[in-house]
């Protein structure tokens, strides 16, 4: 497996658009628009092209094939700070999860933001129990209702 920024693999960027959709598309934003549409999120994906500042994206492959895919980004949920950094978008395809893909994309993120002096990340999930987060090392801040969906606020000090 290879972990590369999204910026060094651009024409990545409609498969993971199409992911985000299909997995999360049916979320309403309030925004009367549709901001989750594989077009709308090409375009919102073209702002994490970035290396060395924040949005920016890390991506997983396998064989040159897309296997997941990563956010490090501002402010997720809007009852945090709009300076907030979060870890987000993290999706793995259906055929690679359980073999430690989302893990390592995870960590790779969290490296990315040390070197990038982020002192805090918080995450949210659906996975009430905390799942795979909770195994590694996120502690839980609190459950929401957001977009009308029951989630879980994660947060993990980066500050060693």
């Amino acid at each position: 497996m290879e972990i590369n920024l999204l910026k060094d693999k651009p024409d990545l960027i409609p498969k993971i658009a199409k992911w985000y959709s299909d997995e999360w598309g049916y979320i309403d934003d309030g925004s009367g628009k549709e901001s989750r549409s594989t077009t709308a999120l090409e375009i919102k994906l073209a702002e994490y092209l970035n290396s060395d500042t924040i949005p920016l994206m890390l991506v997983a492959t396998k064989n040159q094939s897309l296997i997941a895919a990563a956010q490090l980004r501002f402010q997720e949920n809007s009852r945090y700070p709009s300076d907030s950094h979060w870890l987000g978008g993290v999706y793995v395809c259906e055929s690679h999860r359980g073999n430690g893909a989302g893990q390592a994309l995870i960590e790779a993120i969290v490296t990315k933001a040390k070197q990038l002096n982020v002192q805090q990340l918080y995450l949210q999930t659906e996975d009430l129990s905390g799942g795979l987060y909770k195994k590694m090392g996120w502690k839980a801040v609190e459950e929401v209702k957001y977009c009308g969906i029951d989630l879980l606020i994660m947060q993990r000090d980066l500050i060693t």
